[in-house]
């Protein structure tokens, strides 16, 4: 079987703008990630500031750091790591000159602290410490923090004061994980464990030396910015992570990847620098936007935004997902909406429709970067080998989620429990808008859009109706016979049918139905 024809197509489609920067990953035109960037963040996972010790908490075995941000910042004992006494000495030794050379091959380490030891014995209030940001201010919360430094490449994550090597374990065959731990142990400096990570895999000794290599810069000129720094300077961020752009591209860059596009030509010109680096026959993918139209428009971003952000995510053959939020988790509830098919049974009909959900939130998931407790509550299902089936098939999706997660089996109540990393603030977009008929609120006319084209797509496809009626709000039928061609008449085109459209002044603002040749709604 020809295997390239059904490899997927991955464009990254990056707008910038004076204050923000929003990328747009499409699979297949799908869009399944949306970061953003704020000009005015200045708190991202990866920054290594050195910080001051604020209130230590033995009752909790933690420590408030100040790093500059309007929250002091948490540091667990836990997330100290093992060899915090290594690392201190080594910050006293270059800050005072004592130590020159920062490549670790001539630094004796210090032995490792208690794992079930007291912060009170290793930090006190008001000392200097080197940590990084491992999950961002959230909500009220200031960020996460940890001392356990650790420079992310590419293809490795140099971790200093260790000398352990350890593998992926998405690297699955064991012939591989023993040729990529002794490439690296023949290059690895003296001094620095290193983490192979999932896109090593099958690469060459050269590119993991340069990637290691560079990582190592990284770490030195990290210890040229703190020699600069004065002790009363403290907070002061002293090394920062890849901008979005290089992250993304250094996390998830592949050969699926067919364009990378954007609209800001200094983010195109580093974007083709990067790529230099890590992929230089790609380089020619990437493309600056010069159109009128908005680069979100001309992708069918914008419509994707609003469709996937709402409480209610319309999928396909009438089935729909409700999303909610609380302050412990969030909860997903999938419902079939009007999903018939005489030719299954209700325990098929049930399958089909989860496994189309399962795929729907491990797309949403990712696309809302949900963190935290995760509740969803699947379409009952009896047979456990339906049950297996749907976890299984869950599983594989969220494959793709480079984010920490975990999935429990289904209940006995049709639940599954997902747990998933956070370290960023949840993306959260308004898709509502002014009612035009009244007070407050409704979802916009797209979301509705999606809404009556997923129910007409069953209607055509079932063959059972031959006139078909859309009965719906006047503003909505304004909205489906504007332009040309209107949606109405993509309709046409598309099913080879005409939909007629009724405007409904009784109707309220998202109610819609259709009906039949005797003016019957169909069910």
């Amino acid at each position: 079987m020809n295997t390239k024809q059904f490899r997927v197509k991955t464009e990254l489609i990056i707008r910038s703008n004076f204050s923000d920067i929003d990328f747009a990953l499409l699979k297949d035109g799908r869009l399944t990630a949306l970061n953003n960037e704020s000009n005015s963040n200045k708190f991202s996972v990866g920054d290594v500031f050195l910080a001051r010790i604020g209130k230590v908490l033995s009752g909790l075995n933690a420590s408030f750091v100040d790093v500059g941000y309007e929250k002091d910042g948490f540091l667990h004992y836990h997330d100290l790591g093992a060899q915090m006494l290594s690392l201190n000495k080594f910050i006293k030794g270059i800050t005072t000159g004592k130590i020159k050379d920062f490549t670790l091959k001539n630094f004796q380490l210090e032995k490792d602290i208690d794992k079930n030891g007291s912060i009170v014995d290793v930090l006190k209030t008001g000392q200097n410490l080197l940590v990084q940001i491992v999950k961002e201010p959230i909500s009220t919360k200031g960020p996460r923090m940890s001392s356990e430094i650790s420079i992310a490449g590419r293809y490795l994550v140099l971790v200093p004061f260790s000398d352990r090597v350890s593998v992926s374990q998405k690297i699955n065959d064991p012939e591989e994980k023993e040729r990529l731990k002794r490439l690296i142990k023949s290059i690895k400096p003296k001094g620095f464990g290193v983490i192979i990570r999932t896109v090593a895999e099958n690469k060459k000794v050269a590119e993991l030396d340069k990637d290691l290599q560079n990582s190592l810069e990284r770490w030195v000129a990290m210890c040229k910015q703190i020699v600069t720094v004065k002790s009363q300077q403290a907070p002061v961020k002293v090394l920062s992570e890849l901008n979005r752009a290089s992250s993304i591209l250094r996390d998830l860059f592949n050969d699926s990847f067919t364009s990378i596009v954007t609209n800001d030509e200094i983010l195109y010109l580093e974007i083709k620098e990067y790529l230099q680096e890590i992929a230089p026959k790609k380089e020619s993918i990437v493309q600056l936007y010069k159109s009128q139209v908005p680069i979100f428009e001309k992708h069918g971003i914008e419509r994707q935004i609003k469709t996937s952000f709402g409480r209610t995510v319309s999928m396909s053959k009438g089935a729909y997902l409700v999303i909610e939020h609380t302050e412990a988790l969030h909860v997903i509830d999938v419902n079939s909406g009007n999903r018939s098919n005489k030719a299954n049974t209700q325990a098929d009909t049930a399958l089909e429709v989860n496994l189309i959900a399962a795929s729907e939130i491990a797309r949403q998931l990712q696309l809302r970067d949900m963190g935290g407790i995760i509740v969803v509550d699947f379409i009952d299902m009896n047979t456990p080998e339906h049950r297996q089936k749907l976890f299984d098939h869950l599983k594989a999706e969220m494959e793709f989620d480079k984010t920490k997660h975990k999935i429990l089996p289904p209940s006995k109540f049709g639940l599954i429990q997902i747990t998933r990393q956070r370290v960023r603030p949840e993306m959260v977009i308004k898709t509502q808008e002014p009612n035009p008929s009244g007070v407050g609120e409704v979802e916009s006319p797209i979301i509705l859009l999606d809404k009556i084209e997923s129910e007409l797509e069953r209607l055509v496809s079932s063959k059972t109706h031959v006139n078909i009626t859309l009965n719906t709000h006047p503003f909505i039928v304004a909205y489906l016979k504007k332009g040309f061609p209107s949606i109405q008449m993509r309709w046409y085109l598309k099913y080879k049918k005409w939909i007629k459209i009724l405007p409904r002044i009784t109707y309220q603002y998202l109610r819609f139905d259709f009906t039949d040749n005797e003016g019957k709604i169909i069910d």
